[in-house]
């Protein structure tokens, strides 16, 4: 009985957490209405770590979909080949082990109508959850210069590893889309 509680609020814990941890970036003295079009810098997508049981031609397709996709929709188009192209885009996926203190608390009671205490002796459980955590990022570098003009990431909780390839397929077109929902920087999207 103890194990299921534990389970149950960690589980909420989890689905509480799940919501993806969206931060952007950008260099704010940058014309973002000059640019236009884009390119890959190779290489494209970088692992962190590269490690081959993340690292997958698949899940590089999915993810330069997603980002072209987003891109497109934002106004931007690729550079036509042999030109140089206004923003160069590269992609990170980072997988992390991570670890969180969960505390159960059961037992025991305050008050009721009439007041007072009831209940027995109240105890408190503590557990260390692992967990992983993918990230993907996404950096826009000024195609003149070099220099990284914007950067956005989103993180999602792996709660369902190995995910199906349709729901992997459909995580990384959310996470990109929420990645790059900002841009460009004072858009209402």
């Amino acid at each position: 009985m103890l194990r299921r509680l534990l389970l149950v609020s960690f589980a909420a814990l989890l689905a509480a957490c799940s919501s993806h941890n969206v931060q952007q970036d950008y260099d704010a003295s940058r014309d973002f209405a000059a640019y236009r079009n884009w390119a890959w810098q190779e290489p494209g997508l970088q692992y962190r770590p590269d490690d081959p049981r993340i690292k997958s031609d698949l899940t590089e397709q999915r993810i330069r979909q997603a980002v072209s996709d987003q891109l497109d929709q934002r106004g931007l188009r690729p550079a036509p080949p042999g030109t140089r192209a206004d923003l160069n885009v590269r992609t990170y996926l980072i997988v992390e082990q991570r670890q969180q203190q969960v505390t159960t608390n059961y037992g025991g009671g305050w008050g009721g109508y009439w007041g007072g205490y009831w209940g027995g002796p109240m105890y408190n459980e503590t557990r260390s959850v692992d967990y992983k955590v993918a990230t993907i990022q996404v950096d826009l570098l000024d195609g003149r210069d070099g220099k990284l003009v914007w950067r956005g990431s989103a993180e999602q909780i792996m709660n369902n590893y190995p995910p199906s390839p349709q729901e992997r397929n459909e995580a990384i077109q959310k996470t990109v889309a929420q990645v790059l929902g900002n841009y460009p920087p004072g858009s209402k999207r």
